[in-house]
């Protein structure tokens, strides 16, 4: 658990938390599952979500643990050079056990966009702070749509409190939120909208 400092506000804290990436990512990973193959389809689900969201969050806990990051948010941006890696062995592993072991098509492609938004922030990182918080959610939100219809994209004034919480806590500025939405939005879509 993250403390709060004497000026930070406790809701944006809350968000940031609670709405965090492994929390978008499991769900993300349930509903598209139940698109794909229902039942079993949650079950690849709960796959994917280990390898995605499960694994890297040990590996977060982990470096946190041994002083390599400050907290699971890894607020420097330097931290996540060391952090990002980890977590795409992580779910590069997972997509390569998910094809072998014949994991619906959708599913690859979920995963497949999950890798490829995850490069693209890597690449990002090596000079500037984007933000993850939102580029994880703007990629969920147009997955789901693209699965499911796009009346999900109503779900987008929850990205646009996820990038206030990142602003008022100082952890991103307004740009770095921005940009988060737009790579997340444009790299998940088109790789899950080209795949799946």
């Amino acid at each position: 658990m993250t403390l709060l400092t004497e000026t930070e506000s406790r809701p944006a804290r809350l968000i940031t938390d609670g709405l965090e990436p492994k929390n978008w990512i499991i769900a993300v990973s349930l509903l598209i599952g139940w698109h794909a193959d229902r039942l079993a389809g949650v079950g690849w689900g709960v796959f994917a979500a280990v390898f995605a969201g499960g694994i890297p969050t040990l590996w977060i806990k982990f470096g946190q643990r041994m002083g390599y990051w400050g907290d699971r948010h890894a607020r420097r941006r330097q931290d996540r050079l060391i952090l990002i890696p980890g977590v795409v062995v992580s779910v590069v592993l997972g997509i390569v056990l998910m094809a072998f072991l014949g994991s619906p098509r959708e599913m690859l492609a979920l995963v497949a966009s999950m890798l490829s938004t995850l490069l693209a922030i890597l690449a990002i990182t090596t000079v500037w702070k984007i933000s993850v918080h939102t580029a994880v959610s703007a990629g969920s939100v147009v997955m789901l749509a693209l699965a499911y219809g796009p009346w999900l994209l109503a779900l987008f004034p929850l990205v646009a409190v996820i990038g206030w919480s990142r602003v008022a806590l100082r952890d991103h500025t307004l740009a770095q939120v921005i940009a988060g939405t737009a790579l997340g939005a444009t790299v998940a879509g088109a790789v899950f909208g080209v795949w799946g």
